[in-house]
C-alpha cells in the first residue's frame, strides 16, 4: 500500500504558555503534529501574548494562532497561595474585582453575584473543584457551605447553573486583548461562553471597526449557547465543543450527545469543529494517557471533528510534547477505520458550479484510489467545503495568501501550502505537480485529482481533471530540472 501523504486528517490545537514558549519547543510541538498555537487571555498579560505569537511566527508561517477571550464569564480573584477548604466550612462569596481571595472571603469579579444568586443554588468553581451550596446573603455578600473538601488558586471558573446572570457579551480586559489581536495580525479568536448570536455579533462589531479579518470560533459552554447553537454558527466562521464548563451547566450525562450533535451540525454546515478540555488530562503529570482518554480522543475522531485540543497538557504538563505525539498517534490510527467520505450535499460556501466540482473531486478520488487532491484557493470557502466531506484522500491546497493558508491549518484533511497566484490553468497545473513531486516519493502511475479555477475573483472551482503522475507531469511540462530548481 502506498504511504499516505499526510501523518494525520485531524488538527491538533495545542494551548501555550508564555512561560514555556521558545522557539525550539514550539518547534518540537509542530513537528509532533500541533497545527495551531492556542493563547488563552485569562492567564496572560498583553507582553506574555506578543512572546508567544512572536515565537510563533518564528517557527514556522503555517501555523495558526487562536486567542481566546474570557467572554461573559465569571472568576475568583488572586489569593495569595493555594487556600485549601474543608466540607461543612461556611465561606463568604463576594463580588469584589480588587479584592484577593482569601479563606474568609471568596472574592470574585462580578459585583452583583449577590443579586443574581438565590438561596439553595450550587456555586461552582474551577470546574467544579469546589462546590457550595448558598445558604443566605448578607448585604452584598452570599452566605454558604463548603459540600467538599478541595483547594482553591487564583483566578478559577465560577459557574453557577441554571442561573440566567446578565453579563457583558465583551469585557474591558477582552477589549483590550481584541484590540492586541487586531494589531498582532492573528487568525482566530475564541470567544468564551457564547450564548446567542449577540455575543458573536459583539466581537464582529469590534473586528469590522479595525477591518479585521480575524475570524471567530465561537466556545459552546452552557445551556444557552447549546439552546442556541443554529444562530450562534450562522454567525461564526467555527465552533469549540468547550466540554469543561459545558458539563457543569449541564448535566454530565447530556454531554457525550451534545457533542456528537454539534460535531454533526458542523460538518454538515461546513464550520470547522474544534473538540477541547481533558482529552489527555492525566498526561499534565503522566507520560501515559488512560484508557477512557484515548476512547475519548478516538470517539471523538470516529466523529470527524476537524480539530482536538490540548490544554493543561501542554501549557502546564510535565509532558507537553508526549502529549501531542500521543493525540497524533491516536487520530493516525483511528482515521485508518474511518469511511471513505461522508454522502452529502454539495453545500452552499461557494457557488453551485464549485460546489458541485469539489464533491465530485472527492468522491472521484475514494473511487479511482487517487492519492491526493490539488487545489487552488484565494480565501480557503471552496476547500472548507471540500472538506466537510471528509474524504480519506489529504487535499493539498495552494493558497494565494499566507493568512488563508493558516486558517486552513484549522480544517480536516488539508495540506495548505502558499504559492503566489496563477493566472491560467496550465500554470496552476505546472506548479502543483512541480512541488507536489519535490516534497512527496510518488509513482508514475500514482492517480491525482486537480481542481482549479481561482484566477481572477476567485468565485471558486471551474475547472477538473484526473490524471496519473506521468500524464499531468508531461501535460504540465515539469521536467527533471524544475524538480531540482
Amino acid at each position: 500500500m502506498a504511504k499516505s501523504l499526510l501523518k494525520k486528517r485531524t488538527k491538533i490545537v495545542a494551548t501555550i504558555s508564555d512561560k514555556n514558549c521558545e522557539p525550539q519547543f514550539l518547534r518540537r510541538l509542530h513537528e509532533s503534529g500541533m497545527d495551531v498555537v492556542r493563547i488563552n487571555s485569562a492567564h496572560l498579560d498583553p507582553e506574555g501574548v506578543r512572546k508567544i505569537v512572536s515565537n510563533a511566527r518564528s517557527v514556522s508561517d503555517k501555523l495558526a494562532i487562536l486567542l481566546d477571550t474570557k467572554g461573559p464569564e465569571i472568576r475568583t480573584t488572586i489569593c495569595d497561595e493555594p487556600i485549601r477548604f474543608l466540607k461543612g466550612e461556611t465561606v463568604r462569596v463576594a463580588g469584589d474585582a480588587e479584592a484577593k481571595t482569601t479563606h474568609e472571603v471568596i472574592n470574585v469579579n462580578y459585583c452583583d453575584i449577590a443579586k443574581y444568586v438565590p438561596e439553595g443554588v450550587f456555586i461552582l468553581i474551577d470546574d467544579g473543584e469546589l462546590e457550595i451550596k448558598i445558604t443566605g446573603c448578607e448585604g452584598r455578600s452570599l452566605i454558604g457551605r463548603m459540600e467538599n473538601d478541595g483547594t482553591l488558586g487564583s483566578r478559577k471558573t465560577v459557574n453557577i447553573p441554571q442561573v440566567r446572570i446578565n453579563l457583558p457579551s465583551v469585557s474591558e480586559r477582552d477589549l483590550s486583548f481584541i484590540d492586541l489581536a487586531v494589531e498582532l495580525d492573528l487568525e482566530f479568536i475564541a470567544h468564551s461562553f457564547v450564548r446567542s448570536k449577540e455575543d458573536v455579533l459583539a466581537v464582529q462589531r469590534l473586528l469590522d471597526k479595525r477591518s479585521s479579518p480575524i475570524k471567530i470560533i465561537a466556545k459552546i459552554e452552557n445551556q444557552q449557547g447549546v439552546d442556541n447553537l443554529e444562530e450562534i454558527m450562522d454567525h461564526s466562521y467555527g465552533i469549540m465543543v468547550a466540554r469543561g464548563d459545558l458539563a457543569i451547566e449541564v448535566p454530565f450525562e447530556r454531554i457525550p450527545g451534545i457533542q456528537r450533535n454539534i460535531l454533526a451540525r458542523c460538518i454538515e454546515k461546513r464550520k470547522p469543529v474544534i473538540v477541547a478540555t481533558q482529552m489527555l488530562h492525566s498526561m499534565i503529570q503522566s507520560p501515559r494517557p488512560t484508557r477512557a482518554e484515548v476512547s475519548d480522543v478516538a470517539n471523538a475522531v470516529y466523529s470527524q471533528t476537524d480539530a482536538l485540543m490540548l490544554s493543561g497538557e501542554t501549557a502546564a504538563g510535565r509532558y507537553p510534547e508526549e502529549s501531542v505525539r500521543t493525540m497524533a498517534r491516536i487520530a493516525s490510527e483511528v482515521e485508518q477505520e474511518k469511511d471513505q467520505y461522508i454522502e452529502m450535499p454539495a453545500g452552499s460556501l461557494s457557488g453551485p458550479v464549485s460546489a458541485y466540482l469539489a464533491k465530485v473531486a472527492v468522491k472521484t478520488s475514494v473511487r479511482i484510489k487517487a492519492r491526493t487532491i490539488l487545489a487552488d484557493t484565494v480565501n480557503g470557502t471552496a476547500i472548507r467545503n471540500m472538506a466537510g466531506f471528509r474524504g480519506i484522500n489529504p487535499i493539498i491546497a495552494h493558497c494565494y495568501s499566507h493568512r488563508t493558508m493558516r486558517e486552513l491549518s484549522l480544517s480536516y484533511g488539508v495540506i495548505p501550502v502558499f504559492v503566489e497566484k496563477k493566472m491560467t490553468v496550465d500554470e496552476f497545473i505546472h506548479t502543483a505537480i512541480r512541488e507536489l513531486l519535490k516534497r512527496q516519493s510518488l509513482r508514475n502511475s500514482d492517480i491525482v485529482v486537480v481542481l482549479a479555477g481561482n484566477f481572477s475573483r476567485g468565485t471558486g472551482f471551474s475547472f477538473i481533471e484526473v490524471g496519473t503522475i506521468d500524464y499531468l507531469r508531461e501535460r504540465a511540462g515539469v521536467t527533471d530540472d524544475d524538480l531540482l530548481a
